[in-house]
């Protein structure tokens, strides 16, 4: 039987990212909190943690972290079901992890799941990252569900389809005519030699479309890196270039905003997501499933229908 008081000092470790804020939130000596994990990774034979500039789990501190977080959940689902139960006043909030890309927060996954957070009273804890690279925060067991690109399932999940993210290629008008050249035909040369407005490092969609619709492998052009939705979509209507942007982002744009139009009318970029998440999920993270895909299929596009154009 693992011991909770070590496991909890665990959690605490990592979520923190030190023993001495570990401590602090435990109400523990730094001492304390050493000595129980520890002792844990004494029970269990091998090292739970990579100690160094910056703390992280190994592999084993993955797993336990995960099976921790669900038997907190668990327990606190069994708690608030038990006949004549008193939750302490602000106590009776569950916290979910979730993993989620950028340009699905806002646009869906937030209002698909708003209803249920209010009514059982769940707290989200989002980590905001590119869907390619989601999936890594569920591996790491830091949540407990992911909206990800990766169909494959994680070791103790589940993959479910939830559907297709669309995004186009637009510019501000002015710059998609210096794009143009003989019979109205987009140069890709011409359309390298403009900027690109890219959210981050991660974010490969515009080299996607680049190969995908000129057979463009690598290319090289230049690029601003704007790390924040509304920011990205200032950057573009600003003219600082051009950038790939969910379709339903452009439909929904505020009347008098400055037209952005297709770079190439009718190309578009495809990403189809899947929510993974733990097999053996706790009631409360089982109901935050069924309302994601719900809301996909509300909002995304099928994926069954969707081909590349």
């Amino acid at each position: 039987m693992l011991d909770v008081r070590q496991l909890e000092a665990l959690v605490a470790v990592l979520e923190h990212g030190s023993f001495g804020a570990a401590a602090g939130q435990l109400h523990l000596t730094l001492a304390a909190v050493s000595l129980r994990v520890k002792a844990l990774e004494e029970t269990l034979g091998q090292r739970l943690l990579v100690r160094g500039k910056r703390l992280r789990a190994t592999v084993a501190g993955q797993a336990l972290l995960a099976h921790a977080r669900q038997l907190q959940l668990m327990e606190a689902d069994l708690l608030a079901s038990l006949p004549g139960h008193l939750p302490v006043a602000g106590q009776d909030w569950q916290r979910l992890s979730v993993a989620v890309n950028a340009d699905s927060v806002a646009a869906w996954f937030l209002p698909g799941v708003a209803p249920l957070l209010r009514r059982q009273r769940l707290l989200l804890d989002i980590v905001v990252d590119d869907q390619d690279h989601t999936h890594d925060a569920l591996r790491s067991g830091a949540v407990s569900g992911c909206v990800t690109t990766l169909a494959r399932p994680l070791h103790g999940c589940v993959a479910e389809p939830l559907g297709v993210m669309r995004y186009r290629c637009v510019a501000l008008p002015e710059l998609v005519q210096q794009c143009l050249i003989a019979g109205a035909a987009v140069s890709p040369h011409r359309l390298l030699a403009l900027p690109a407005v890219i959210f981050n490092r991660k974010d490969g969609l515009q080299d996607i479309f680049l190969e995908r619709h000129f057979g463009l492998r690598q290319a090289a052009y230049p690029r601003h890196f704007v790390p924040a939705t509304d920011a990205f979509m200032a950057a573009l209507e600003l003219g600082l270039g051009w950038g790939m942007v969910p379709e339903h982002e452009l439909a929904r744009r505020p009347v008098g905003r400055p037209p952005l139009v297709d770079v190439l009318p009718e190309a578009t970029v495809d990403v189809v997501l899947y929510w993974q998440h733990w097999l053996r999920e706790a009631p409360s993270a089982q109901a935050l499933t069924l309302a994601v895909k719900l809301a996909a299929s509300e909002q995304l596009e099928p994926i069954e229908t969707s081909l590349p154009a």
